[in-house]
């Protein structure tokens, strides 16, 4: 990562991505950035602060003002009413003015002349492209029924036109934030305290931390880190399950460096011990949990020694982390975790984290699991659709997240089994980068009569669209409402509340959801239903019911605070709490589980070992990027231009390479790497294991600056495992060997 961003070097590398700027483009991308050359020093009229924006460079959304010259974005600053971020902004976070003014950027309504995948794109009108999209869309739903649309939505602005669809009749929406990331952490959680977790783990004031394959320090949630940090300061010990020496395990206390897919063995050996051993909350156990007698017949054979076989551990390691849990129950962080769905076996693994912070009594306690109360904002949102009965895709997964399991609308579009899928609609999402094995996911497109693809930059999934539309940044738009607390020891909560709110006008023909989607209603014939007509309407509907609205916000810089009730019940007499369960108790054991024919309680499924000659392949993100949707921004491409990759310095020497060396790679089922990238050669990975950073190598030559840069995982996730009670998306059970010069090199036995 080059860490030398001097201002010379800077304005180099901003006048070399513009000047690659294939000129072929339907709009002239010199009128993307400033109209007319820069002013003589002085010449600008007065900096201007604009409050009441939210970031969305990644979904923490800090709140966020903006300085303005010339009615142009010069920087972006967290808001210092904030009691989430402060001041504070991430690089992505700074680098949002690069998004804005972006000159790849999707600037008209563009329909494609050539074929999907290599399109020619020819600039329409907004009429020409909604009557289109309106006739194909009422055409396919007429002639195959609505549930032959299918949507993939991502971001604030694809809730609304998520509503509408739904609307029409079509329950088969599956957003990447369930199916790839969240989904089967929450499901995981709901079945056992009634509610999900989020990330609400109470850091700042634990006295100790324990984290399963959370990248804290590499996701940089500004606020998440400093509660994580503030944690650390204060004393807490921190142990890290990771087969990588992350950010987060270079600050460990201790770091477990475990085999990948056997979290869940680990966590039962735990929890085995500490009951054990009596290392445990007995009294808020038995207050508020049921079924341990059947929890405790279910760990029964999960011994230290057993765990460590499977977890290629040492047994002294898990019980030393079980013993500083132990002690410091119940003031423990058993961090949830955001991206979940790694092996296929995620459901039982997560019911385990909750188990273990039930036990430890670490529920509604300083460092503990917190469930606090925010504002009631109000609903405006289109009426409820009504699905035929025989067109769920989920009925095998019991326990499936919101939506519909990416994979059943993938295939089913391909096969047209139970019934045709005729029609796409991505909104914000990239489902070539969300999505795994590729492959698929090209031919269920190709397989389409129609795709609408919405988005801000011309990103993979664009090229394969019949009609693009440009939509206005989170810098040019309203939508998004961010509401929480903040908290602290001495019983104080502050509550708050912010809208979205535009911080410049949105340049081009670049449109809000909300009018791109009424106008499609209208088209379609659902002019009649629409709920409200503009997306400031909507905004202000939902703040109503906090007595709020647009303009008192913008009087009050953009926030709104309140005191709130402090989320700590930390006397013993008081610490019987009703939940949102089947029982009202945290389930242990779960009967709804069993009803399904799964495990009641949290048990070890094992995963396919390394094939010879190769390794797994794990990923994870970046502390510059998020994902692929910045691989186009010309700051964060200096900063990290593609993703090294991560190998075992014995394997390394093993196999005659050296860090720096440029390779290609290839899985097990032979598909290769479209691009290369540069080794990272460290102890600090096991050696049966390699590692890239996830959202590189996109494959779409209109981004000028990310286009080919790095190796995409996704593209050599061939093989996936599908978590067999939520329908997420295993994606760690693919395996790699090394391709330099052209020749596979084999990993060492």
């Amino acid at each position: 990562m080059n860490k030398n961003l001097t201002r010379r070097k800077f304005l180099q590398s901003a006048s070399l991505a513009a000047a690659a700027v294939p000129l072929s483009r339907v709009a002239p991308a010199q009128a993307s950035f400033v109209a007319g050359e820069f002013g003589a020093p002085g010449s600008f009229s007065e900096t201007k602060t604009v409050t009441g924006g939210i970031c969305e460079m990644c979904f923490w959304r800090c709140q966020v003002v903006g300085k303005t010259r010339d009615n142009r974005l010069v920087k972006l600053e967290g808001n210092p009413k904030s009691v989430d971020n402060g001041k504070s902004i991430c690089a992505r976070g700074n680098a949002g003015i690069q998004l804005l003014y972006d000159p790849d950027r999707l600037k008209y309504p563009l329909k494609n002349v050539g074929k999907r995948g290599a399109p020619k794109w020819k600039r329409i009108s907004w009429d020409e492209a909604l009557d289109e999209t309106a006739a194909q869309l009422t055409k396919i739903q007429k002639k195959y029924g609505p549930h032959a649309v299918a949507m993939f939505p991502h971001g604030a602005s694809s809730v609304y036109p998520q509503q509408f669809l739904q609307y029409t009749g079509t329950p088969n929406v599956s957003a990447a934030s369930f199916y790839q990331c969240r989904g089967v952490r929450d499901m995981a959680y709901m079945t056992t305290f009634g509610f999900s977790p989020g990330e609400k783990v109470d850091m700042a004031n634990a006295k100790a931390i324990l984290l399963l394959g959370s990248h804290l320090g590499e996701n940089v949630h500004v606020s998440h880190l400093k509660q994580y940090l503030k944690g650390l300061e204060n004393g807490a010990k921190l142990i890290v399950v990771d087969p990588r020496f992350s950010a987060a395990a270079a600050k460990a206390d201790v770091w477990v460096k475990i085999k990948p897919g056997t979290d869940t063995a680990f966590l039962m050996a735990i929890m085995k011990h500490l009951l054990d051993k009596g290392i445990y909350d007995k009294k808020f156990v038995e207050d508020n949990c049921t079924g341990l007698a059947e929890f405790k017949e279910g760990l029964a054979h999960s011994s230290l020694d057993w765990a460590a076989k499977i977890c290629d551990l040492p047994a002294e390691q898990i019980k030393e982390v079980a013993e500083i849990i132990g002690k410091n129950a119940p003031n423990v962080s058993i961090h949830p975790g955001r991206h979940t769905t790694w092996h296929g076996n995620d459901f039982q693994r997560l019911r385990a984290q909750a188990c273990l912070t039930a036990i430890l009594g670490a529920y509604a306690v300083p460092g503990g699991l917190i469930r606090h109360k925010s504002m009631k904002l109000g609903k405006a949102p289109w009426a409820k659709g009504v699905f035929a009965e025989d067109c769920d895709l989920a009925t095998f997964w019991p326990f499936k997240p919101p939506g519909t399991p990416t994979d059943a609308i993938r295939e089913t579009s391909i096969t047209s089994k139970p019934y045709p899928i005729k029609a796409w609609v991505a909104w914000g999402q990239n489902p070539i980068q969300t999505i795994p094995n590729q492959e698929r996911t090209i031919k269920s497109l190709q397989n389409m009569d129609f795709v609408l693809v919405t988005d801000i930059m011309p990103t993979d999934i664009t090229m394969y669209a019949d009609i693009l539309l440009p939509e206005a940044s989170y810098l040019e738009r309203y939508d998004y409402i961010k509401k929480g607390t903040q908290w602290n020891p001495a019983d104080e909560q502050v509550q708050y509340v912010s809208a979205r709110m535009p911080l410049v006008e949105p340049m081009f023909e670049r449109k809000d959801s909300v009018w791109i989607t009424n106008e499609l209603a209208k088209r379609m014939g659902y002019g009649d239903n629409i709920p409200v007509q503009s997306v400031e309407e909507l905004v202000d509907k939902r703040l109503a019911k906090a007595n709020l609205s647009i303009k008192a916000l913008r009087e009050l810089d953009g926030i709104y605070l309140q005191k709130g009730k402090s989320p700590y019940v930390t006397d013993p007499a008081k610490r019987k709490f009703e939940f949102d369960t089947d029982s009202g108790m945290i389930e242990l054991s779960s009967e709804i589980i069993a009803d399904n024919d799964f495990s009641p309680v949290p048990t070890f499924i094992p995963v396919e070992e390394v094939p010879k000659g190769f390794a797994r392949l794990v990923y994870g993100r970046s502390a510059v990027h998020t994902f692929n949707r910045s691989q186009n921004n010309v700051w964060l491409h200096h900063e990290m231009p593609e993703n090294p990759f991560w190998i075992n310095d014995d394997n390394a020497r093993a196999m005659g390479l050296k860090d720096g060396d440029r390779i290609a790679l290839e899985n097990q089922d032979g598909v290769r790497s479209r691009n290369t990238t540069i080794i990272k050669v460290t102890p600090g990975i096991r050696k049966d294991t390699v590692y890239l950073a996830h959202g590189f190598g996109s494959m779409n030559p209109a981004l000028s600056v990310g286009h080919g840069k790095g190796i995409d995982d996704q593209a050599l996730i061939t093989k996936m495992v599908i978590d067999p009670e939520t329908g997420a998306t295993g994606m760690r059970n693919n395996f790699v060997r090394i391709i330099k010069d052209g020749k596979a090199i084999s990993f060492p036995a």
